[in-house]
């Protein structure tokens, strides 16, 4: 089995997907492994938000607890690195500009995708979600990194706040 960078799980797989048999948790695990390969070894772009929201869905759809991730881009928006830099609870996770901009820094990124799951199952944006989005804008825009999205997980809709306008 290959070595998964530490950055893409905050804790073992069975219990992140504890609803899954172990062959399907093997399954997606295959999946990501494979993605990962094709968007980091090719330097494919997320230029398609179809293919950005299969990507983010594989990695946080299901999950029992809310995880904030980031997806660092460089300029022609090929990934440099996905990263869970926040984990919560079952109704939120705090967020922390501070963090996010020291990241964005030493991975020398040009932009980011935003994304986090709702457990609820409703991917709607909450006031909480826009507000933080917009800070983080604010927030990297003093060191001229884009953001291009912000996308929110939820059971069988993925909400981007960007095609919203939001963004």
């Amino acid at each position: 089995m290959k070595r998964i960078p530490r950055s893409l799980t905050l804790e073992p797989q069975a219990l992140r997907r504890a609803d899954l048999s172990p062959e399907e948790q093997s399954l997606v695990e295959r999946a990501i492994q494979c993605l990962e390969r094709t968007y980091r070894v090719r330097g494919v772009a997320m230029t398609s938000p179809e293919a950005t929201r299969d990507y983010l869905k594989l990695h946080l759809y299901g999950l029992p607890y809310e995880v904030f991730a980031v997806m660092y881009l460089d300029n022609r928006h090929r990934v440099i690195r996905y990263e869970e830099l926040f984990r919560g609870t079952i109704d939120g996770s705090s967020v922390h500009p501070r963090e996010v901009v020291r990241k964005v820094l030493t991975t020398n990124t040009a932009a980011v995708i935003f994304a986090h799951n709702h457990p609820s199952g409703v991917s709607e944006p909450s006031q909480a979600d826009l507000r933080i989005t917009q800070r983080l804008r604010e927030a990297l825009s003093l060191i001229d990194v884009r953001v291009l999205d912000h996308m929110i997980i939820g059971d069988g809709s993925i909400v981007s706040l960007a095609e919203r306008g939001l963004v």
